[in-house]
């Protein structure tokens, strides 16, 4: 009696936003057609950062399996599938932890970094026009029931134009090029980075260049956005010496991994007065410790690594996952493949 080829979906996380629905389940199983069983893991699952360990329950059912979907991809799945497993796949955008699992194998990895690209877009942009209209004033002043008009009025509280606005842009990947397409919707000036420069950016964008070209594109940048993945040659990028040569008055974005940004040197220059605000979804750890200064900062947005939260998730998941899966079974070439060299 042959065997069937087995699908493990590890996608109950302990979020609701994230938690895969049903009818996406039996969507996977009608794809993957006769001959293939498709196994759900019932173990609630981590859906934080890069994903979670993975449950008892999940470890098992990736023995011999071929195919693997979770939040990150757990060291133990990859041990317990090493002979059998083909293709492993990430509903997360970062894959830091599932690289380390999988560096010396020839499984394949996909990730969903175009999946989040929207929702995070709109909420860098969002965050830019919180301090270019000066709302982190305005939520300070509410909450002390101050009424701040004249501040606006003597020019105490700066305010600007999104048109007027340079935006430099750090991973211009799906991500970066969401927020660049919005930017320039808006009028503003947009430049960037990536690793494969002659790509190019969203039509009209400035000019496009690689890593060494982060010190220029600081000078030029009013609000530099981090929209990179995390990987050898990003940790640690926007360093002391990047963040020095911003503007007076320029917002530092990130989007990424807390790692890429040294948040040390960003709260000197915040304290110093020089720089006009940063918002941060993510952090060098996390959760952020209570007893963290960029909690209390008055020129800092703080927010709990949810720039990715959309109600529209699993409609964008799903068309990914069901897309990918008619790929694997026609021997074709797969959307979001990661290098694992690059870590991206």
């Amino acid at each position: 009696m042959t065997s069937l080829r087995r699908l493990v979906l590890d996608l109950r996380t302990q979020r609701p936003v994230w938690r895969v629905p049903p009818d996406v389940v039996s969507a996977v199983r009608r794809a993957l057609g006769p001959g293939w069983e498709g196994i759900e893991v019932e173990t609630p699952v981590s859906s934080d950062g890069d994903g979670g360990s993975g449950s008892p329950e999940a470890i098992a059912a990736a023995g011999g399996a071929e195919v693997y979907f979770g939040f990150g991809v757990p060291p133990g799945v990859v041990t317990a599938g090493r002979d059998t497993l083909r293709w492993v796949h990430s509903c997360t955008a970062g894959v830091g932890s599932s690289l380390e699992a999988l560096r010396g194998s020839s499984i394949r990895l996909t990730n969903s970094a175009a999946v989040h690209a929207e929702p995070i877009a709109d909420w860098v942009i969002a965050a830019l026009a919180h301090f270019a209209k000066g709302f982190d004033h305005v939520v300070r002043a509410q909450a002390e029931r101050r009424w701040i008009q004249g501040a606006y009025g003597e020019r105490v509280i700066r305010v600007r134009e999104l048109a007027d606005i340079r935006v430099g842009i750090l991973g211009l990947g799906g991500i970066g090029s969401a927020v660049a397409r919005r930017a320039l919707a808006l009028g503003m000036r947009v430049a960037g980075i990536r690793r494969h420069p002659e790509r190019g950016g969203p039509s009209g964008t400035a000019w496009v260049g690689g890593l060494t070209d982060l010190p220029r594109l600081a000078t030029e940048s009013d609000a530099l956005v981090i929209a990179a993945p995390r990987t050898r040659e990003t940790d640690a990028a926007v360093s002391r010496d990047i963040l020095a040569r911003l503007p007076a008055d320029a917002v530092v974005i990130n989007v990424s991994r807390g790692a890429l940004l040294d948040e040390r040197a960003l709260l000197e220059r915040l304290d110093a007065g020089v720089l006009r605000g940063a918002a941060l979804d993510v952090f060098a750890t996390e959760p952020l410790p209570p007893e963290h200064p960029l909690w209390t900062h008055p020129r800092v947005l703080v927010s709990p690594h949810v720039s990715p939260v959309t109600e529209r998730f699993w409609e964008r998941e799903s068309g990914l996952i069901l897309d990918n899966i008619g790929r694997y079974l026609a021997g074709s070439a797969l959307v979001n493949q990661v290098d694992l060299d690059a870590g991206y």
